[in-house]
C-alpha cells in the first residue's frame, strides 16, 4: 500500500503525519529526535494490511514545523491525542522508538482511555539529567552544516540501513543535503525532558506494553530489571546484533515481534 499526507494543526502547529489507511484498529507511530516519519516505511507498510497505520512527522521535525514555540513533552503527547481526534482514531496502539517512545509513554500513562497498547522501542523515562543536553548538543556539533551528497550522508550516519535511513531524512537544496530541523529546537526539547523525572508515570499505565530493547541497548540491564519491577504485566525483548535504531536496521524482525503481540490483545471495544 501506499501512504497518503495528512496535515493535523494544533495550536497553530502544523503536524504532518502518513496515513497509511487499511480499516483495522489504529496504530500511530512516533519517531526518535530529529527523525521523520519515513524511518517506519518498511514496518507500516506490512502492518497496513490489517491495521489502520498512522506516521507522525512530531513538532519540529520532518515536514511538520520546524520552529514550534512549544516543544516541551507536554506539547509532543497532546500533538498525539490531536492526531487521533482529527483523524477519527479510537483506542490506539502507539509504536514510538527513542524520544518518540519517551512520548508514546507519557500519553500511555495520561489518557489510558486513548491508548489500546503501547509498543517503547529503545525508549525510557528516567530523570533528571542535566547531562544530557549538552550530549545531544555535542552529537550535533559533529554533523557538517550540510553533505555534498546523499551517499555522503549515508556514510557519515553509519552506512547501511541506518544510514540510509537517517539520510532520508535529510532534504536537497542548491545541490547541498541539509537537516529537516533545527538543532537549538532540537536541543531545547531534549533540555525541557532533562528537567524532570517521569519515572512514576510508568507505573501509570494500564495498557498491555511491549517494552523492545537492542542488544546494544543505553538502557542498562539493571534499568530494564527496575522497569519490569515496577510494572509486572510488560514484556520485553532484546534484538540480538542491533544497536538504538533498530527499526531501521531490523524492520522484519521488528514486524515479527509486534505482529503476535497485537494478535494477542483483548478484542477492541
Amino acid at each position: 500500500m501506499t501512504w497518503i499526507e495528512r496535515v493535523i494543526e494544533r495550536q497553530g502547529v502544523r503536524l504532518v503525519c502518513r496515513d497509511w489507511g487499511g480499516d483495522g484498529p489504529a496504530l500511530v507511530l512516533l519517531h526518535g529526535l530529529a527523525g521523520h516519519a519515513g524511518e517506519w516505511d518498511a514496518l507500516a507498510d506490512p502492518l497496513s494490511s490489517a491495521y489502520r497505520v498512522v506516521a507522525v512527522d512530531q513538532r519540529g521535525q520532518g515536514a511538520s514545523d520546524r520552529f514550534p514555540s512549544d516543544v516541551s513533552r507536554d506539547a509532543f503527547v497532546e500533538d498525539v491525542v490531536a492526531v487521533a481526534d482529527q483523524l477519527g482514531l479510537e483506542r490506539v496502539v502507539l509504536v514510538g522508538q527513542s524520544m518518540g517512545g519517551h512520548a508514546a509513554i507519557l500519553a500511555a500513562a495520561r489518557h489510558p482511555q486513548l491508548i489500546r497498547a503501547l509498543v517503547a522501542i529503545e525508549a525510557d523515562v528516567t530523570g533528571p539529567d542535566p547531562e544530557w543536553p549538552a550530549h545531544i548538543r555535542r552529537w550535533f556539533d559533529s554533523w557538517p552544516a550540510s553533505f555534498p551528497s546523499r551517499d555522503a550522508a549515508v556514510q557519515f550516519f553509519g552506512g547501511g540501513a541506518i544510514g540510509m535511513g537517517w539520510a532520508d531524512g535529510l532534504e536537497e537544496r542548491g545541490g547541498q543535503w541539509w537537516p529537516r530541523f533545527d538543532r537549538d529546537v532540537m536541543v531545547q526539547s531534549v533540555a525541557d525532558a532533562a528537567q524532570h523525572s517521569f519515572a512514576h508515570e510508568w507505573q501509570c499505565i494500564t495498557c498491555p506494553t511491549l517494552l523492545v530493547l537492542a542488544q546494544s541497548s543505553f538502557i542498562s540491564p539493571s534499568r530494564v530489571d527496575d522497569l519490569m519491577r515496577r510494572r509486572v504485566p510488560t514484556v520485553s525483548v532484546s534484538v540480538p546484533g542491533t544497536r538504538h535504531d533498530l527499526h531501521l536496521e531490523q524492520p522484519a524482525i521488528l514486524y515479527e515481534l509486534i505482529s503476535p503481540f497485537l494478535a494477542a490483545l483483548p478484542a477492541q471495544v
